[in-house]
């Protein structure tokens, strides 16, 4: 094709031949540059075209526009697949790195749990919450230790007591509060069955004995309390001894208030359903069997004797300067949380830690009230 033989027309690229053939008429050629690339394209060379040049400036634009379009159209996709490139490649970086991390973390916890498919589950569950449930109270352990540093400085006493029925959790709790105590400053004190001599003493007589010295604390694990609930139910007091030690034992537990003793009497509440669990796994499980004694033995078949003594103790020796504080023991864990706040609770020690939570959980730790009323609804606690 010789441009010579061509004359330009007003639009740019737009060519039209000098001589129209008796046929096909004048011939018209389009060329322009796109994209760094050039398109020709020849316009109207059949009959059926016969064009005029406004016709030709018509199919010049729309070849240009299609060519424009295409390209722009290819651009695009070129530019979507090198979009969709980098995302796949992100991805299966990002897929990398996540296995990568999954692969660290594996390998981690098997070093730390080893043989752990030689373990039963429930036995490693278990003992991983109580990793976790050790952990949680520290931070109230700590605030303990604050305690004792402030009773040794003003040379004050205090006496918890630990009651509730058995397997109510109470030797558990005590293991956990004492854990990190100073030694030098507390006594766990558990007494068994008084001797012949102590029989014939004043029934208190056997746990002053025991009662703390300036700066000390003393954990009774059961107490005079035993004159309330168990003595009675088994026949090891008269009804004119338990009776005598119920009138008495408020003005006794006022009066060493008064002299500066800081008494906290705590009351574990099991229930039914959970005491026989704890039983039925003593019985079983070696480690525990020597927990197991003849009284746990009649302890449920008792459980409504037991539920009467319980309400009147309650009942009758709860006091504004001495009360009893109820937790609900079925759950180990938070019923030893709850024990670790009343006690901190009981007095402004230096130094509390405020941004702990020291507030009660209702549903663990609650009013003497509340429990009473729950007893004489039901027999479950």
């Amino acid at each position: 094709m010789n441009l010579n033989e061509f004359d330009k027309t007003a639009t740019v690229g737009l060519y039209v031949s000098r001589e129209e053939h008796s046929t096909f008429g004048k011939k018209f050629i389009a060329r322009f540059q796109h994209d760094k690339k050039r398109y020709v394209k020849v316009l109207g060379y059949s009959k059926k075209d016969n064009l005029t040049l406004q016709k030709a400036v018509k199919l010049f634009e729309d070849f240009k526009t299609k060519v424009t379009n295409v390209s722009e159209n290819n651009f695009v996709k070129e530019e979507v697949k090198a979009q969709n490139t980098k995302i796949i490649h992100k991805n299966n970086l990002k897929l990398d790195e996540n296995l990568k991390a999954l692969q660290d973390e594996n390998l981690y916890l098997k070093t730390l749990l080893k043989d752990y498919k030689k373990l039963s589950q429930d036995v490693l569950e278990e003992g991983i919450q109580k990793i976790y449930d050790l952990q949680s109270l520290k931070p109230y352990q700590i605030e303990l230790i604050k305690l004792q540093d402030w009773l040794e400085k003003e040379n004050k006493r205090m006496i918890i007591i630990f009651e509730g029925r058995d397997a109510s959790g109470k030797g558990g709790a005590i293991r956990r509060i004492t854990r990190y105590m100073n030694n030098k400053h507390y006594r766990v004190v558990a007494l068994g069955k008084p001797t012949e001599t102590q029989r014939n003493q004043w029934f208190l007589q056997r746990y002053i004995e025991h009662f703390p010295t300036g700066g000390e604390v003393v954990l009774f694990d059961r107490s005079w309390y035993n004159r309330a609930m168990v003595e009675p139910i088994f026949g090891f007091c008269t009804p004119e001894e338990h009776e005598i030690f119920m009138e008495d034992i408020v003005n006794f537990e006022q009066d060493l208030v008064r002299q500066g003793m800081i008494l906290i009497k705590l009351y574990f509440s099991v229930s039914k359903e959970e005491q026989k669990r704890r039983f039925d796994r003593r019985i079983h499980d070696p480690l525990r069997q020597w927990k197991f004694s003849e009284v746990d033995m009649q302890a449920q078949d008792l459980w409504d004797e037991f539920s009467e003594k319980k309400y009147e103790m309650l009942r009758r020796t709860t006091s504004r300067s001495a009360p009893w504080h109820i937790i609900r023991s079925d759950d180990k864990h938070l019923a030893r949380l709850e024990a670790l706040k009343i006690i901190l609770n009981s007095v402004d020690y230096d130094g509390r830690n405020y941004s702990l939570n020291f507030e009660a959980n209702e549903s663990i730790n609650i009013s003497v009230q509340r429990e009473l009323l729950q007893m004489r609804k039901t027999k479950d606690y």
